[in-house]
């Protein structure tokens, strides 16, 4: 069962199924992941994520920010300093019509009251005069919209008027049945409504061109000022859908204000330009206003935006440029953008540029995971860093030169998991491989020898060290004349097997196979010690029980049987790499390697399966070694006494031994000691 679940796990591992394919293959694999992740983030994290591409895009206003003075708007602000001086708010009507009476005078050309009078109260007729004798006057409704999934208030406060004709509210995203808007005393005044799209960190950056009042479409307080500006005979529009890559989703088109095309997004929200810095926007005191406390010609011909700055009035709401910001500037700053024509809005084309920038991202990190290793290794960290830098770049140069709000949050993310995700492919690629050629080093030297090349860089410098060391060397007799006589793949499956067994009766006895030379091995126990040479020659009894048991014993007609024969001595020796950083070989040396491939010579000639030096059989004392004399070994200058081990626990091999010393013809020389 638990190898099934690791089965099904593997399988579901897009890192293990992306190795299995072809590079390319498995890189577009990995390219598709990340863009399905990216896609399932943002439709889990749309919110949070939403509200982060919208600050950071912001950014782009604040770096290019215009700092021109707006000399044709001008904030007359009920601040702190008219609450002192007037009395709390709200004031009385007629204190209202001293300050649309005092910008009449000073002659402002458009008031624009971001001020509701739902109730009728005493001073109406006055503030009514005073709006009538002005030279323009706009006044707010708001209608209520449910936002953050809130639901719509039951409010109906007031008369709703001035509608917009040539719209239909059939299909209309921003429609309600609540509002709060002047009474019908105030009829006859132009208004426009000042409804917000309240995103969820509070901030306001879309504002509805018109909502939906039962049935009838009312327009924002920006689009009503153009229209009364131009005394507009009827407030009629038209909207239908933009056009090209970089058109916006709707267009709104005044009748009376012809070649003024306003850009709506698809729910028909107009987005507030931050371009202009918040000095740039003239403010007057109220008080002042009313008091005559300004100088002359200042608001001559100009706009005026009345309303409420002081914190005690609530109308403050975060911005890019600060986290208090009064309501009125950004109806300041949505006029402004439609009389300059430079109104900010996302492209039709928008997903589908995104997704070729995307594309570009994913061209990018396939040609860095396609290169070498170190520029792979390299490269793919910067570009997941430096993908999202590019992104919102465009972004921010997009709307700076153009008011073009594209976006950056899905390629950039993309971007990121893209770079990740091929980085994870290319590292997990390089580990596998390095795995595959470790296991292939270890399957030809020694396991720390083999880790020690493969995490190395190669050198030509001679990399040994001195090391106790127990060395058993065996050798197959009369395997060369078998060869002879016999196919080479039977002689080389004779040769595998046997190389197969030894290796792992070497393994078994704590020992590991130093190198196999032709038909010999070399195998090697650390140190010099009486546990090291009992396991050797446990390994090297087990090896003749393997040759006696599973080799071919009736060899063909004028051939010797196969043998073994193993000699064992004990010493230090010096182990490591030598030659060129382009050939290096690894190498055991040392007298002590010498003298054990010596003594395994010695086996023929004196007739003993297993012959060992007098280093072994000091260990082995306990064993009582059968010595065999003193010999003056090929090659060495100094004699040394070879002995066999003792078989009296096993007799019973006796008469098998003696009848394959006879059949190889063996005998024992001048000095020796025969079994």
């Amino acid at each position: 069962m638990s190898h099934r679940l690791s089965r099904i796990a593997q399988l579901l591992n897009p890192v293990a199924l992306a190795l299995r394919l072809l590079p390319a293959r498995g890189r577009l694999l990995m390219l598709a992941l990340a863009a399905v992740i990216s896609v399932v983030v943002l439709t889990l994290f749309g919110n949070s994520l939403e509200i982060l591409e919208e600050r950071l895009g912001a950014q782009g206003w604040l770096l290019s920010a215009d700092d021109t003075p707006e000399e044709r708007i001008t904030i007359i602000a009920i601040d702190e300093a008219s609450l002192a001086e007037i009395g709390a708010w709200p004031w009385s009507r007629s204190d209202m019509a001293r300050l649309v009476s005092a910008l009449t005078d000073a002659g402002v050309q458009l008031q624009l009251h971001d001020i509701s009078y739902p109730e009728a109260r005493e001073g109406d007729a006055e503030l009514i005069a005073a709006l009538e004798a002005s030279r323009g006057a706009v006044l707010a409704q708001a209608p209520v919209l449910a936002t953050n999934g809130q639901q719509e208030q039951n409010v109906r406060a007031g008369t709703m008027t001035f509608p917009l004709a040539g719209l239909d509210c059939a299909a209309a995203t921003n429609s309600t049945n609540s509002f709060v808007a002047p009474h019908a005393g105030f009829g006859a005044i132009a208004k426009g409504h000042i409804a917000t799209i309240v995103s969820g960190d509070g901030g306001i950056r879309k504002i509805p061109a018109f909502v939906c009042v039962d049935g009838q479409p009312y327009p924002a307080l920006a689009i009503s000022s153009l229209l009364q500006a131009i005394n507009a005979p009827s407030w009629s529009v038209s909207l239908s859908e933009g056009s090209g890559l970089f058109g916006p989703e709707q267009v709104l088109r005044l009748d009376a204000y012809p070649g003024l095309n306003i850009p709506l997004d698809a729910d028909g929200n107009l987005r507030i330009s931050y371009k202009d810095l918040p000095q740039n926007f003239r403010a007057v005191s109220a008080a002042d206003v009313i008091n005559g406390n300004i100088e002359p010609g200042m608001l001559e011909n100009g706009m005026v935006l009345v309303g409420g700055t002081a914190f005690g009035m609530g109308d403050i709401v975060p911005t890019p440029y600060n986290g208090a910001t009064p309501g009125v500037e950004l109806h300041a700053r949505l006029l402004g953008s439609l009389l300059d024509t430079t109104m900010p809005y996302t492209p039709r084309g928008a997903d589908w540029l995104l997704a070729l920038l995307a594309l570009v991202f994913a061209g990018i990190t396939l040609l860095l995971a396609s290169a070498r290793e170190r520029i792979a290794a390299y490269g793919l960290p910067v570009v997941a860093l430096l993908m999202p830098v590019l992104a919102l770049s465009l972004h921010w140069q997009l709307l700076a030169a153009f008011e073009i709000w594209l976006g950056w949050l899905f390629p950039a993310l993309f971007g990121l998991l893209a770079a990740a995700s091929l980085l994870l492919l290319e590292q997990s690629r390089v580990r596998a491989e390095r795995t595959r050629v470790y296991g292939n080093l270890n399957s030809y030297l020694p396991s720390d020898i083999a880790r020690e090349i493969a995490f190395s860089l190669p050198t030509s410098a001679i990399n040994a060290r001195r090391c106790d060391v127990t060395l058993l060397s065996a050798d197959l007799r009369n395997f060369s004349a078998f060869g002879e006589a016999r196919p080479p793949e039977e002689s080389a499956a004779l040769l595998h097997f046997f190389f197969v067994k030894a290796a792992a009766i070497v393994e078994q006895n704590g020992g590991r196979i130093q190198e196999f030379k032709g038909d010999s091995l070399l195998a090697v126990w650390d140190g010099q010690n009486a546990d090291a040479a009992r396991c050797a020659l446990a390994a090297g009894q087990q090896m003749q029980v393997i040759v006696d048991r599973d080799m071919p014993q009736n060899p063909p007609a004028g051939l010797e049987p196969l043998a073994l024969g193993i000699g064992i001595e004990q010493g230090p020796a010096l182990v490591g790499s030598i030659g060129p950083a382009h050939r290096r070989t690894h190498t055991l040396l040392g007298d002590t390697v010498t003298i054990t491939l010596r003594i395994q010579e010695m086996t023929a000639e004196l007739a003993q399966p297993i012959l060992l030096g007098e280093c072994v059989a000091r260990q082995l004392s306990d064993l009582k070694p059968e010595s065999q004399g003193s010999y003056l070994l090929t090659g060495l200058r100094i004699p040394h006494t070879l002995f066999a081990p003792a078989y009296d626990v096993a007799q019973s091999d006796t008469p098998r031994r003696n009848a394959r010393a006879e059949q190889l013809n063996l005998k024992i020389l001048s000095g020796g000691k025969g079994s």
